[in-house]
């Protein structure tokens, strides 16, 4: 689903779907700080938005899993995804080398998914997404406890990918 918004929507916004995304464009220099706030307020409130209807619709589930969060594992877990991502989507959008491709949404979409397979089970249910972990809080499938670690560990592997791809290149 994620690779399908990204041609959809990503010339629009520039595939900023995620808080962490953002930050890691915004450090390596491709996005406005006047922009950040508002596209950080607009995933979280996209987020909250999707956990309404996805919970409306499909019901909640208890967070048995997420409650038992090793913080050191899922911290981990987040921030090594989330690297991942932000590094893959600096690489495909946004350097001049791959400028016009046509593989980007592909890419990222295969990058969420492999950390989903990789990393889902160390316990923060492989959210990568700041606004993800808000809807999965929202609809009981984490806790409250957890979502400052999940949080922490994204824009932290946001801000290491930007700082990564800006030593690379």
């Amino acid at each position: 689903m994620l690779m399908v918004m990204i041609f959809a929507g990503g010339h629009i916004s520039g595939v900023h779907f995620n808080p962490a995304v953002t930050l890691g464009v915004f450090l390596r220099g491709k996005c406005a700080a006047s922009d950040v706030p508002g596209y950080v307020i607009a995933q979280l409130l996209g987020g909250a938005l999707a956990a309404f209807i996805g919970g409306s619709i499909l019901g909640k589930v208890p967070a048995a899993a997420a409650s038992d969060m090793n913080m050191m594992q899922g911290g981990v877990a987040e921030f090594l995804g989330t690297f991942a991502l932000v590094r893959v989507i600096l690489n495909t959008a946004t350097a001049k080398s791959n400028a016009e491709n046509s593989f980007y949404g592909l890419a990222i979409g295969f990058t969420v998914t492999a950390c989903a397979y990789t990393l889902c089970g160390f316990g923060s249910g492989g959210c990568f997404n700041s606004a993800v972990a808000l809807g999965t809080f929202m609809n009981g499938l984490n806790t409250g406890t957890n979502m400052a670690p999940i949080i922490i560990a994204d824009l932290l592997g946001g801000a290491a990918a930007a700082l990564a791809f800006k030593s690379i290149i």
